[in-house]
């Protein structure tokens, strides 16, 4: 059973055209994610190849949608580009918002998860500085290890990425 994240989720990832982007979309794929795309402002219209997929990169998150029918979208921008990147998310009104990225000063969080509110709750956020969240064989919105989760009846929510990962294991 999955919750929020399975087979049919179809992911952007913000920030795909940078080091841990393209890293940790390739180990997504692996892991048998949707990826549908990419956005990156100032490389929108090229593409990317990782893992084997051509992804192409879209200027905003609101073009990624409509082009590719995306409902989640994946955070791996530096934490002084994070706050805007969520807020684009939040006013394309993308279903799920996943955000990798440590070091948000705490004001720009709680800038963008006031912002979430204001605009009805149609953005749930996962994170910031989180590892993600998995519906094991199914799909990896993250950097949470594949190897490490398998299906079962139990759901696991944690603060601590390490923790999580060894309750996992």
């Amino acid at each position: 059973m999955s919750i929020f994240l399975n087979e049919n989720s179809k992911v952007i990832v913000q920030g795909i055209t940078g080091g841990e982007g393209t890293k940790h979309t390739a180990k997504m794929l692996a892991a048998g994610t949707n990826i549908v795309g990419g956005v990156n402002a100032r490389k929108a219209g090229t593409s990317v190849s990782i893992g084997g997929k051509d992804l192409t990169v879209f200027g905003t998150v609101e073009e990624a949608m409509k082009e590719t029918g995306a409902d989640v979208s994946v955070v791996f921008v530096p934490p002084r580009f994070a706050k805007d990147a969520v807020i684009e998310a939040i006013d394309a009104e993308i279903g799920l918002a996943v955000v990798i990225t440590e070091g948000i000063p705490v004001h720009d969080s709680a800038y963008f998860w006031a912002h979430a509110v204001a605009n009805a709750n149609r953005t749930r956020i996962i994170g910031p500085n989180c590892p993600g969240i998995i519906s094991p064989g199914r799909s990896n919105a993250g950097i949470i290890p594949a190897d490490i989760a398998d299906e079962g009846p139990i759901g696991l929510v944690s603060k601590s990425g390490t923790l999580t990962y060894q309750m996992m294991y």
